[in-house]
């Protein structure tokens, strides 16, 4: 069975984590993608760390199913290189500062003039025009631009999110891009100019707590594990650590009470009988929660939770999700190859019914430049020259 996007080829001028991400979603459903990385050190990502034999951490998890093409994009021979092969792709995406891809002779103007069926998406910090236009761009400066540090974290203390939050929103907004702009091509003919900004994918993503503080002037606290309109919503403690509990309506709560906890008179009691008198009397109701939670074990309490099919979970650390007997009964893990090793890689979350996702190999700094070379229509000798000159660069 053919994958989702096979024949789409996809030329990226990539580095970091937004960009990255989105090609590697788009390589997992089948696209060729050819990742065009600077001679000497490639995408920067690669030497965030070395954690995973010897390859970055992010690198690894960004960057499967691609070519790499290693060229020296300051000189016109590497830049003509690249100019071919986007002359025969369907998607050019690059996530350079503002600017920087037009003074290198790829600006998505001259490219869809020359290419009016072409791709392209632009994916930027602040977007094209505005003041902030040429501001650096980095997860964490985004998400306190957008306000999610505002609202994260306890209330002492804010915090950025553990992941890379707006590198992911912008990334995920840059996938849905593509694939919208191949749908209405594959109608019309016509390719499209797409601009994704990571502080607009990550305002989008504030959702709830903006429109609250858009509605009533009021800035939403900072909760910690806990929710600023629901109670019971937090962990809770039990005899060997702590359990999650998220209660979201009334029969919940009295499901909860008396099937769960064993204490049934708090079902009508009037600091708790509803939702809003819950949040209202918060530290009353997360106290009477805790004193029965802390009874059982962790695991005899979440076996009882999900008998009554009251929402919990388990506040797990990383070694066990990776060892998470969900994933393991829905056979989620495989092996790709990196130029060091074979590593374990999870499936993408998008599950075709038909057909299992490309999970392809961690590539080398400069692993296809040769073969890329000679598909850019050079001869041997004058790719031996590129070579030679150090301008392109190819993997042992």
């Amino acid at each position: 069975m053919e994958q989702p996007l096979d024949g789409v080829t996809v030329v990226a001028l990539e580095q970091a984590v937004a960009a990255p991400l989105a090609t590697r979603h788009l390589a997992d459903l089948g696209a060729r993608v050819i990742k065009v990385e600077r001679t000497g050190r490639g995408d920067f990502a690669r030497d965030y760390d070395r954690v995973v034999h010897g390859t970055g951490a992010h690198f690894v998890w960004l960057n499967r199913g691609k070519e790499s093409l290693a060229v020296d994009l300051k000189s016109p021979d590497g830049v003509a290189v690249v100019r071919t092969l986007i002359a025969n792709a369907d998607v050019f995406v690059q996530n350079l500062a503002p600017g920087a891809a037009a003074r290198l002779g790829l600006g998505v103007d001259d490219l869809r003039a020359a290419h009016p069926a072409l791709v392209t998406v632009s994916l930027t910090g602040y977007g094209v025009g505005g003041p902030y236009e040429r501001r650096k761009a980095y997860d964490m400066l985004i998400q306190a631009e957008a306000g999610l540090v505002s609202i994260t974290g306890t209330p002492a203390t804010p915090s950025k999110t553990g992941i890379p939050t707006s590198d992911i929103a912008a990334g995920m907004y840059c996938v849905q891009s593509v694939l919208a702009a191949l749908l209405r091509r594959a109608r019309t003919g016509v390719g499209a100019s797409v601009d994704v900004s990571m502080l607009e994918a990550t305002v989008e993503w504030m959702g709830y707590p903006l429109y609250t503080s858009l509605y009533t002037g009021v800035q939403p606290a900072r909760m910690g594990l806990s929710h600023t309109a629901i109670a019971p919503y937090d962990s809770y403690p039990t005899t060997d650590g702590r359990i999650l509990i998220g209660v979201q309506n009334d029969s919940g709560w009295r499901t909860l009470v008396t099937d769960v906890l064993g204490v049934p008179e708090l079902a009508d009691d009037p600091r708790f009988a509803t939702n809003v008198d819950r949040v209202r009397h918060r530290a009353e109701c997360d106290a009477a929660v805790a004193a029965r939670s802390a009874t059982w074990s962790t695991a005899e309490l979440d076996a009882k939770l999900a008998a009554a099919g009251v929402p919990a979970a388990d506040v797990r650390t990383l070694d066990e999700v990776i060892a998470h007997p969900q994933l393991a009964a829905r056979d989620r893990w495989r092996e790709v190859r990196t130029e060091h090793a074979t590593v374990k890689a999870l499936l993408p979350p998008v599950t075709f019914a038909d057909v299992e996702a490309r999970m392809g190999d961690v590539p080398a700094l400069g692993a296809h430049t040769a073969a890329l070379l000679r598909e850019a229509g050079l001869t041997p000798a004058q790719a031996d020259d590129l070579l030679a000159r150090g301008v392109a660069e190819q993997a042992a």
